[in-house]
C-alpha cells in the first residue's frame, strides 16, 4: 500500500492534543498559529499520503483558526500551493481583509508564500476535508496566476475540478489498492489536474506542458466512456466528437499507453458486469440484463468475452460470488483500474489533434 501517517487525537493525552496537532499540521503543510475554543480536549485525525514531493490528506478536527503570518513565512516557506476541499462544515479565508467563504465542495487554493488566515468548523461538528499540497515548481504557471486563483471559489461539480475531487477523494478511499511505486505517478496525476484546472479557470491552457495537456485529456476520455458504457452506440468517433479531437488522434492516444479504443470499452463494461453479478442487490438480474445494461449487444457475445476474460462463465462466477469463494475475483487480463465518475462536459481540444 502507499506510504501513509495516521493520526488520532484518542492516541494522545488530553492536554496534548492541540499542540500535537499544531505541530502536524505545520508538519505536513506548512508553519501556522492556532487557536481554537476546544483546545482543551481537542479531537481531531488526519491521514497522510504520501506521493514523492506531493502528499494528499483527509482531516476531521473541530473548528480551529490558522494563521500563516508574515513572520513565520520569512522563518520558513515550502514555497507551495494547499489545496483544501471541505466535505462537511465551512471554511472561511482572510487575505488582506478579503474574506471568502467556502461552503463543502468548493475547492479552496492558497499560497504559503502569503500571509492568510483560515477559520474552519461551524462550532457544531468536526469540520472534514481533503487536502492537497503541491510544489510551486511542479506547476508551471505564470507568476501571478496563484494570486487571481487565491480570490475565488473553484467548483468541482463537473470538468477538471470533479475529475480533481473526485481523484482525491477515491484515492483516499482506496489507497490500500496501490503499492508504495504508484506514488510517484499517482502524484503526477494530481499534479496534472491542478495544473489543467489552474489553466481551465483561467483560460490559460496554452502554458501547460504538451504532456500535461495530453494526460489530463485521456483523464477525461476515460471518464466519458465510464459514464456511457450503457451506450451500445459508443464508437471512438463519438468519444472523439465529444473531446473536439480527430479519430486519428484519439487512437493514437490509446496506441501509446498500448491500448485500443475498443478494447478499452470491452474491457470497462466486462469489470462493470464482474461487479454487478458480485453485488447482492443485483441478484433478481437475469445475467442477459446484467451484459445489456453495460452495454453488451447479446447475452452470447457478454458470455464469450467474460469467460475469455475471466476464466469461467457469468454464471459460475454469480455462483463463486454468492459463496464467498476467492475465485470470484480473478486477476483478469482485461481488469484495469476504473476512473472515478462524475459529470463530463468535454474536454479541451489537445494543440495536436
Amino acid at each position: 500500500m502507499l506510504s501513509e501517517t495516521v493520526f488520532r487525537s484518542d492516541d494522545v493525552p488530553a492536554a496534548d492534543r492541540f499542540e500535537h496537532w499544531r505541530e502536524l499540521v505545520s508538519q505536513a503543510h506548512a508553519p501556522m498559529d492556532m487557536s481554537s475554543d476546544y483546545r482543551e480536549d481537542f479531537r481531531a485525525s488526519q491521514r497522510l499520503l504520501d506521493l514523492g514531493p506531493v502528499s494528499v490528506w483527509r482531516t476531521a478536527f473541530q473548528p480551529v483558526c490558522c494563521r500563516r503570518t508574515s513572520k513565520l513565512i520569512r522563518q520558513s516557506d515550502p514555497e507551495g500551493v494547499h489545496l483544501s476541499l471541505p466535505t462537511n462544515g465551512p471554511l472561511v479565508t482572510v487575505r488582506e481583509d478579503h474574506e471568502i467563504v467556502y461552503g463543502p465542495y468548493d475547492l479552496c487554493v492558497y499560497d504559503t508564500s502569503r500571509p492568510t488566515e483560515l477559520h474552519a468548523g461551524d462550532f457544531s461538528n468536526l469540520h472534514t476535508g481533503v487536502a492537497l499540497d503541491i510544489p510551486k515548481t511542479l506547476l508551471h504557471l505564470p507568476g501571478n496566476t496563484l494570486e487571481k486563483l487565491t480570490t475565488r471559489q473553484l467548483p468541482v461539480r463537473e470538468g477538471f475540478g470533479a475529475l480533481l475531487a473526485h481523484f482525491l477523494i477515491h484515492l483516499m478511499e482506496g489507497a490500500g489498492s496501490y503499492q508504495p511505486s504508484d506514488g510517484l505517478r499517482l502524484g503526477t496525476v494530481a499534479v496534472d489536474l491542478v495544473s489543467a484546472l489552474f489553466a481551465h479557470t483561467l483560460d490559460a491552457g496554452d502554458v501547460l506542458p504538451p504532456e500535461t495537456r495530453r494526460r489530463t485529456l485521456m483523464l477525461r476520455i476515460h471518464a466519458f466512456v465510464e459514464l456511457n458504457l450503457a451506450d451500445r452506440a459508443l464508437t471512438p468517433a463519438v468519444i472523439a466528437a465529444h473531446h473536439h479531437i480527430s479519430v486519428r488522434y484519439l487512437q493514437l492516444l490509446f496506441q501509446q499507453q498500448d491500448k485500443t479504443v475498443m478494447g478499452w470499452i470491452r474491457r470497462r463494461r466486462l469489470e462493470r458486469c464482474r461487479e454487478d453479478l458480485a453485488d447482492p442487490s443485483l441478484r433478481a438480474h437475469s445475467i442477459r440484463a446484467v451484459a445489456l445494461r453495460r452495454g453488451f449487444a447479446t447475452s452470447a457475445d457478454f458470455s464469450r468475452a467474460f469467460r475469455s476474460a475471466y476464466g469461467m462463465s457469468p454464471s459460475e462466477y454469480r455462483h463463486a460470488a454468492r459463496a464467498g469463494d476467492r475465485s470470484a475475483n480473478p486477476s483478469a487480463n482485461a481488469s484495469d483500474t476504473a476512473p472515478p465518475t462524475f459529470q463530463n462536459n468535454g474536454g479541451d481540444t489537445s494543440p495536436d489533434a
